[in-house]
Formats: C-alpha cells, sequence, structure tokens
C-alpha cells in the first residue's frame, strides 16, 4: 500500500481552516492550484456521497466528513496518468485539521494501491503542498 503525506502550520484558528477547507465543492481559496471544480449530481459540499471535478482532470468523491474532528476523506475514482481508475484503487485522501500552539496544524495524507506506489506519491505530494500552501495564504490573510 503506498502513501503520501503533507502538513503545513498555519497561524490561525483551527476553525477558520477548517471552514475554508471543509466545503468539497468549493476550493476558491486555491486559485493557482484548482483552474476549475465541477460538481457532480445533487450533493451538498458538506454531504457524504458530494463529487467534484477537479481542473477537467481528476473526479473525486466525499466519502467521509466529521466536522467536529476536522476531518473529511475522498476517494479518487478516476484522473490522469498515476492515479487513473486503471492505474490506482482503493485511494483515500484525507485532510485534518487539529489545533496546535502557534494555530493549527493543516494535513493532507491519502493512502491506495498501485502497481507503482513512488509515480503515484511523484503525482500526488507536490500538489498536495501547494494546495496546503493556498490554504496557508488564504486562511492567514
Amino acid at each position: 500500500m503506498g502513501t503520501c503525506y503533507n502538513k503545513i502550520e498555519i497561524n490561525s484558528s483551527a476553525d477558520k481552516v477548517w471552514n475554508t477547507v471543509s466545503n468539497f465543492h468549493d476550493m476558491s481559496w486555491a486559485p493557482d492550484v484548482i483552474a476549475s471544480l465541477s460538481k457532480v449530481g445533487e450533493k451538498g459540499g458538506h454531504e457524504v456521497g458530494a463529487k467534484r471535478v477537479l481542473n477537467e482532470a481528476i473526479h473525486e468523491t466525499l466519502i467521509e466528513i466529521d466536522p467536529q474532528r476536522r476531518t473529511f476523506s475522498y476517494s479518487i475514482d478516476d484522473g490522469p496518468g498515476p492515479v487513473s481508475k486503471d492505474a490506482v484503487s482503493n485511494y483515500k485522501g484525507v485532510v485534518k485539521v487539529t489545533e496546535s500552539d502557534n494555530g493549527c496544524l493543516a494535513e493532507w495524507s491519502s493512502t491506495f494501491e498501485s502497481e507503482n506506489d513512488n509515480e503515484v506519491s511523484e503525482f500526488c505530494d507536490p500538489i498536495y503542498m501547494a494546495l496546503l500552501n493556498a490554504l496557508k495564504k488564504a486562511a492567514e490573510h
């Protein structure tokens, strides 16, 4: 099983960061990373089963959300190259926000099964780090 893990300290309250990141259908806080987000289906952005397509390429489904613990999980159902449905299975991404001494810690991780775990990690890790940096920028301003 492959894994990705990225984290960033954000000088803002955990509640503010959670409110920024928790709507599955709103990634307007990351305009330099997510050029387009298309909502798919009738589910709202805080409902399990919500679907989205990022940058017209990555199809994802919200599989768990826990506002009290400030965490949500999603699957990647299809995407380009190493995250295509033929290349990866059981992809579960997890976003978690916890309070820390200097504000909060935001973590973006994933687990997956693939013939080439390194390719998946090399594809996803830079995206997760760019998203965390965008979240930090949005939450601290």
